[in-house]
């Protein structure tokens, strides 16, 4: 494992250069929530649809049920919303609609499928510090609670950028505790072979910003994407930013 730093400087942080990029990925690289929401709208359109509930599912039971929530939970709280119930069932119930877990495992396959028909684009502005990072030669890795980021850096174009990916399923096979633990953000840059002591975490997320502060890592950037960047301050991030563009050098 190295110590090094590379020439990797940040304008917001004056001469001090760092190591290595460890990134999230969802509202990261890629505005992926729209796909989440697509496939939650899915989901429950076809379910309140072929059982005759109204209203109707919109975006709106989104915000007020589903996100930021336990997917089983999300799912029993907007059922819930239309005085539906379910059995809750098992996780490992297979995709269905005779439980709570069976319709929350359906969550996966149309993602997939959103994903395959609508795509995903990466932000330009974290394109461009893809670019200089990668023309610095530092190492980069994504840390992603999702179990599908290796679908969404596919289907974004940037898969041939990491070699490094940690995600839902490698967090899972290495017994790795999620956000806002540190230890997804520690094991990626092990695999890098770079120090945390030198080590940038990349984060849009509270719980991801607490993960990236609770390690040793060298600095944390708050990425605005909504959270609010005061929030994200006491959350521990050390500088935050609209865009990762800002941190290209002029």
């Amino acid at each position: 494992m190295t110590s090094g730093r590379t020439d990797w400087t940040i304008p917001q942080m004056g001469n001090r250069s760092f190591g290595a990029a460890l990134f999230d990925l969802d509202g990261v690289l890629t505005p992926t929530a729209t796909v989440h929401m697509a496939a939650w709208r899915r989901i429950f359109t076809d379910f309140f649809t072929s059982r005759g509930i109204t209203p109707e599912y919109t975006d709106d039971d989104y915000f007020a049920y589903i996100d930021g929530r336990p997917r089983y939970e999300g799912v029993q709280a907007c059922l819930a919303s239309r005085g539906v119930e379910l059995p809750y069932g098992s996780p490992s119930d297979p995709p269905g609609d005779q439980t709570v877990c069976a319709l929350g495992n359906s969550k996966n396959e149309a993602f997939n499928a959103v994903l395959r028909e609508d795509g995903v684009d990466a932000y330009p502005g974290s394109v461009a510090l893809l670019d200089a990072l990668q023309a610095l030669g530092v190492p980069m890795a994504v840390v992603s609670s999702s179990r599908n980021a290796i679908d969404v850096l596919k289907v974004a174009g940037l898969a041939d950028r990491f070699e490094t990916v940690v995600d839902g399923n490698v967090a899972a096979a290495e017994g790795l505790p999620g956000k806002p633990a540190p230890d997804a953000f520690e094991y990626a840059a092990r695999l890098l072979g770079v120090d945390d002591a030198v080590s940038v975490v990349i984060e849009d997320a509270i719980s991801g910003v607490q993960a990236g502060a609770a390690g040793g890592f060298a600095l944390v950037i708050g990425v605005d994407r909504g959270a609010g960047a005061d929030d994200l301050i006491r959350a521990g991030a050390d500088v935050v930013v609209k865009d990762l563009g800002e941190l290209v050098a002029p």
